[in-house]
């Protein structure tokens, strides 16, 4: 693989656990840019939101992916909103082949509360929806290739499997 692949899209589309388990799946180097902020600093995303306030959080965001674009490609698990700031727009197409996990915002919500996600558990399905809204033309202008998860894990991974067999 001589670029990175990044997946790009909402909380709870699938980024992380479809990213994890293809990389493991096809012996790829995985990095969720949330985990490794954790790893960082010692906090949780909800904590560095909370704590620093979304521009130190985005900020922080930014010098990750900057950290990542030198780094051994491999697929790269971005946050919901990596893809809000031009500059992170511009560094991922740069870098690397940009797939946009796609999922309804449904299952987006049974995601958050089954899993207490920290930044949009606490919203409702129509904050959630006007959201996703927001997002979706950047979402769709940045992404190289689009995916729809929504017809359930399995075959999400075996759809971004397909993808990034593609690019290795």
């Amino acid at each position: 693989m001589d670029r990175h692949i990044f997946l790009i899209g909402m909380p709870g589309s699938g980024k992380s656990a479809l990213g994890r388990r293809v990389a493991a799946k096809m012996q790829l180097p995985y990095l969720d840019m949330d985990v490794y902020l954790t790893e960082v600093t010692g906090m949780d995303t909800a904590q560095l939101y909370q704590q620093f306030g979304e521009q130190a959080f985005r900020d922080a965001e930014t010098r990750v992916l900057q950290e990542l674009a030198g780094a051994t490609p491999g697929i790269i698990s971005t946050g919901g909103g990596a893809c809000l700031r031009p500059e992170n727009r511009t560094l991922m197409k740069n870098h690397g082949v940009i797939i946009f996990i796609d999922r309804p915002v449904d299952d987006i919500m049974s995601n958050f509360r089954a899993e207490k996600r920290p930044l949009l558990a606490q919203k409702s399905k129509e904050e959630v929806e006007e959201i996703y809204q927001s997002r979706l033309p950047i979402y769709q202008g940045l992404a190289d290739i689009t995916m729809n998860n929504g017809n359930g894990f399995q075959n999400g991974i075996a759809a971004l499997e397909e993808i990034v067999g593609r690019f290795c």
